[in-house]
């Protein structure tokens, strides 16, 4: 769908068995693996990132690997990625799109339309429309905190892993702004649907890939069933969803409106329910842990937090000391390039997605280079942003550390400008996609990230429990899937701030 699946898609690599003919000489690289058929499925679902990374340093930017009797073309040259985004007459990605689709949330949209779909996401998620719920989205993150802040007193310190915490509070706040109705701040009811939701999402990668043991698919069979109840309106549950939707043209509901959506695409009851899951996880997947690794990126750098907080400081003087009043105005008519670049490097670092195309039809690919390969009908195209440009040491110096100015010029301005091998990059980080399958929630994204950095940052004295503490490796099963999790947690404390 949108950003939450960073880069405008959530694309995993998971093969399928068919015959394949002699490669032709002017095909990339064929790498197929020791063992027949399987090929590198069980090194690429283990971590993506070190396999083809081991195939880059071998084979260049451009190779076939095999994966489950499928064929499928890595391509990490960013400068040849339009080729691959801009060829809608070729390459296809809506049809292994329905496949995850079925696997993962058991839906099946036989009329979707990705054009109909992302003109319906554009009218919600930008403009006014946009505005409203970035307003709500920041009603709700006011509320929860307030909810932690009157549960401890100012002297009191509490104790949580940090993921946890941001997990937990920008989920329950985006699932009110989305989801919400006036019956739903409902402690009970929250509190069940983030714990199903994190079941559910604990299982999704081995979902995709088809792997789950026994005891793993009655447990996401189960979560599947009790967040779709917990989901749908009680009208739609009744069998009613036609007639509710009619009356609720008026409802100013995210939820409401997206149901009118699939029903106008003749989508029935029982896939309009399973569609709310899948728009949960697109939705509220990727906040929290995004929010995480920013939040643990600057605890763990002291320089880039005191950057921070002196803008933070700054705009509350802009304010007249009354930031906390006006805090979502302020950040939409104030810049805030240090927390932007520090954003930035947190995704360049983090947002991991797979971009997957299926060859509907033999073509050539021309590469920036000028060499050509042929693609032949069947076989899949991949990009790795991750791994280029975003961890690309010709294009960001150090790439595996965290630096909190790397997306600021020397003046504090937006730095736009890398290069390889002397040539100004038009790629250089995608958590968002590119051009016109750039994400269209992302202005929400940032806005909602934006608003719970700052108040957390605002409000809290936040710590390490352990000083010398560092960010948790990550889960590396989760190449693939939007933004990186943590593999562990990072303990911290917090209180109230002291007001002077």
């Amino acid at each position: 769908m949108i950003w939450f699946c960073v880069g405008g898609e959530v694309l995993v690599l998971v093969g399928n068995c068919m015959s394949v003919s002699p490669r032709k000489k002017n095909e990339p690289p064929l790498v197929k693996g020791f063992i027949p058929w399987l090929g590198h499925a069980l090194e690429f679902g283990k971590d993506a990132a070190k396999f083809l990374t081991r195939m880059k340093q071998k084979h260049g930017d451009i190779f076939t690997v095999r994966v489950c009797g499928h064929y499928i073309t890595v391509l990490l040259d960013p400068n040849s990625y339009d080729a691959v985004l801009d060829d809608t007459a070729s390459l296809d990605f809506s049809r292994y799109a329905q496949v995850l689709k079925q696997r993962i949330f058991n839906l099946r949209l036989p009329n979707h339309n990705p054009d109909t779909e992302r003109a319906w996401m554009e009218q919600h998620f930008q403009g006014p429309s946009l505005a409203r719920l970035s307003s709500r989205m920041h009603l709700h993150l006011q509320t929860l905190l307030r909810e932690e802040e009157r549960s401890c007193s100012p002297a009191e310190w509490r104790q949580d892993g940090l993921f946890s915490l941001c997990y937990s509070l920008l989920f329950r706040a985006g699932y009110l702004t989305l989801f919400g109705t006036e019956k739903s701040n409902n402690v009970t009811e929250l509190a069940a649907v983030y714990k199903e939701f994190r079941k559910f999402d604990g299982l999704l990668t081995k979902l995709a890939r088809s792997t789950l043991k026994q005891e793993e698919k009655r447990t996401a069979s189960l979560s599947q069933e009790r967040l779709w109840e917990l989901l749908s309106p009680a009208w739609l549950s009744r069998g009613k969803g036609s007639e509710s939707i009619d009356h609720g043209l008026n409802s100013s509901s995210w939820q409401q409106s997206y149901l009118r959506h699939l029903q106008r695409e003749g989508v029935d009851t029982e896939m309009q329910r399973r569609a709310m899951l899948l728009q949960l996880w697109a939705t509220q997947g990727n906040a929290g842990p995004a929010a995480f690794w920013l939040l643990g990126f600057l605890l763990t750098n002291p320089e880039a937090m005191r950057a921070v907080k002196e803008e933070l400081r700054g705009l509350a003087l802009q304010e007249d000391g009354s930031l906390q009043h006006h805090l979502l105005d302020t950040l939409e008519h104030h810049s805030t390039p240090v927390f932007d670049s520090v954003l930035s490097e947190t995704l360049r670092l983090t947002a991991a997605a797979l971009i997957n195309r299926e060859v509907i039809q033999n073509t050539t690919l021309r590469l920036a280079s000028g060499q050509e390969y042929h693609l032949r009908q069947g076989d899949r195209v991949c990009l790795f942003p991750f791994l280029s440009p975003q961890m690309d040491p010709q294009i960001h110096h150090d790439p595996q550390t965290f630096q909190y100015d790397r997306f600021l010029n020397a003046d504090g301005t937006e730095k736009k400008k890398f290069y390889k091998d002397g040539e100004r990059l038009k790629y250089y980080t995608m958590p968002w996609g590119a051009d016109k399958n750039m994400c269209v929630g992302r202005h929400f994204a940032v806005s909602g990230i934006k608003q719970f950095a700052f108040m957390v940052l605002s409000r809290l004295d936040l710590e390490l429990c352990d000083p010398t503490a560092t960010v948790p490796p990550v889960n590396p099963s989760r190449y693939g899937f939007g933004m990186l999790q943590p593999d562990g947690d990072l303990e911290v404390h917090y209180r109230l701030k002291t007001l002077h």
